[in-house]
């Protein structure tokens, strides 16, 4: 049996008065959390929420998401987190597919109005019966006519609460994926999932239990949630939290909490380095020698972003590989073994990594093919989607990752690019990362995103997105004529648009799907 809100209750036995969550002024210790979860638990079943019930949440990186996750924990339901952007419309659809029976969001702000969509979406979803609306004080009045809110549903409830008994294969969490092709899947995870999911990394990280974490990444999303969140629960460390991410805001965290951990993805380190604190603010001296190490994932982190990371502040870049679909992590460079530039490590405890042709047979050391998964950390499957899962397994044991890759003599993964954006230029198959990697290197290019765009003659023709940086000038043709002398000439973009900025998701990943829109539009 397992249930995996115990990662905050073993902290709350463990260590009741350390401090769990930091907010701005606020701190709570893991004896509040647990209590609030408590009190969460109880309002849930008093509403009639029972063992296997999906429950949803919309709430930026605040205290009350991790009150309000475990609480659906403890009640024996699933948690079903939505991405704080989400509009009316697309909250409906989650609602609607998740079969939710209730929903929690967060107010929200003037410029985020969060509870009006949130109650838009719920009132198109017959089998969702409950709404509560989380205020930024829970004593405050509901923002929505006719909705209740989080501080009414747990005002008077016992901070005591016995945790209903699950089995590791119950559905813990849903995480719905991108959806970049079609509708988002929600990614079915069970308890057993996410809590070896969340032990490993903490191991792998070598966690330790005065550790102190930045934690920038939506807890939407997989990665904060289980690196961060389940992990550092589960041995007792200190959260600060920081709910949207700024050079400014990250380093004003690590400079007055003394964090010594910090996870994030390529755009938050490329953001990091760029930053230029003129008025003398932090002292990168001193969040130097606090921090300990640094974790990447969600995508590549580009070489000359890993180098200048290093040397700034001083600590290891530790990289790693996942998707929504295993928990997230699959592979890890691990402290104890060579770490490889460039490689996102090797597979983590418990799981096998194989790199796969069409045929489904595994190819040889050094060549290209299907990265494809298989261990405790990979999903149940697509939520009410039997054609998608059997289509993300293809007839085999093996989760299909729709990501290209290869394998070293050692073991070590390289990801080479995602299927769906590889290029086919006059016949030769072309990696926009090998690309983007290489333009990283113009002294100029502070950040690049390659794409394939339609051309009569060749199928595909290359094309860059390039943010330069502060204070360096270049134009697209200084840069493609650069570009020549540096790659192949079936590699070189042929077209390279200066841009101030990146579309990029809420958990910034650079939107290819946006870029393409525009250059097919």
């Amino acid at each position: 049996m397992l249930n995996l809100a115990a990662v905050l209750e073993h902290s709350a036995k463990e260590v009741p008065g350390k401090t769990a969550l930091v907010f701005g002024d606020k701190r709570f210790t893991y004896e509040q959390v647990n209590a609030a979860a408590n009190q969460v638990a109880n309002g849930l079943m008093a509403a009639g929420i029972t063992k296997g019930d999906k429950v949803a949440l919309s709430c930026p990186n605040l205290p009350f998401f991790p009150m309000i996750y475990y609480g659906i924990l403890k009640a024996g339901a699933a948690v079903v987190p939505l991405n704080v952007l989400l509009k009316g419309r697309e909250i409906a659809y989650h609602l609607k597919d998740s079969e939710a029976k209730a929903y929690f969001c967060f107010q929200g702000t003037p410029d985020l109005p969060m509870a009006q969509e949130g109650w838009a979406g719920f009132k198109e979803v017959d089998g969702c019966q409950h709404f509560w609306v989380i205020t930024a004080d829970p004593a405050a009045a509901s923002p929505i006519e006719g909705a209740m809110t989080f501080g009414q549903l747990i005002g008077k409830q016992s901070p005591t609460f016995d945790t209903v008994i699950t089995r590791f294969e119950d559905t813990a969490v849903i995480l719905y994926t991108s959806g970049t092709t079609g509708f988002p899947k929600g990614a079915e995870l069970s308890h057993a999932n996410i809590t070896l999911n969340a032990i490993a990394t903490r191991d792998i990280i070598h966690m330790q239990a005065e550790d102190v974490h930045a934690l920038v990444l939506p807890l939407f999303h997989s990665f904060g949630q289980t690196c961060q969140m389940n992990a550092g629960f589960s041995i007792g460390n200190t959260l600060v939290l920081v709910p949207r991410f700024t050079p400014e805001a990250v380093l004003s965290a690590m400079q007055e909490e003394k964090v010594t951990i910090f996870v994030g993805v390529p755009t938050m380190y490329w953001a990091l380095l760029a930053y230029e604190d003129q008025e003398n603010r932090f002292d990168i001296k001193a969040i130097a020698d606090t921090l300990r190490i640094g974790v990447s994932g969600a995508s590549s982190l580009p070489l000359e972003i890993i180098k200048g990371i290093e040397s700034k502040y001083s600590i290891p870049i530790m990289e790693g590989y996942g998707l929504s679909e295993t928990c997230p992590v699959a592979t890890f460079n691990h402290l104890h073994k060579e770490r490889k530039p460039g490689s996102v490590g090797t597979p983590i405890w418990g799981v096998e990594v194989k790199i796969f042709d069409k045929e489904n047979a595994e190819v040889g050391v050094g060549e290209v093919g299907e990265i494809v998964i298989r261990g405790h950390n990979v999903m149940k499957g697509y939520y009410n989607k039997p054609e998608a899962t059997a289509t993300a397994f293809d007839g085999t044991s093996w989760f299909h990752t729709g990501d290209l890759g290869r394998k070293d003599e050692d073991g070590y993964v390289y990801i080479v690019d995602r299927v769906k954006d590889m290029i086919i230029r006059g016949g030769f198959n072309v990696y926009p990362r090998e690309i983007e990697e290489v333009l990283m290197t113009h002294p100029a290019v502070s950040l690049a995103s390659v794409i394939g765009v339609p051309h009569d003659q060749h199928g595909e023709e290359i094309k860059a997105y390039v943010v330069l940086k502060e204070g360096q000038q270049a134009t697209g043709e200084d840069i493609i004529a650069w570009s020549k002398d540096q790659m192949a000439a079936y590699k070189y973009p042929r077209i390279v648009e200066i841009r101030d900025a990146l579309p990029m998701t809420a958990t910034g990943k650079i939107l290819k799907k946006d870029l393409k829109a525009e250059s097919v539009g």
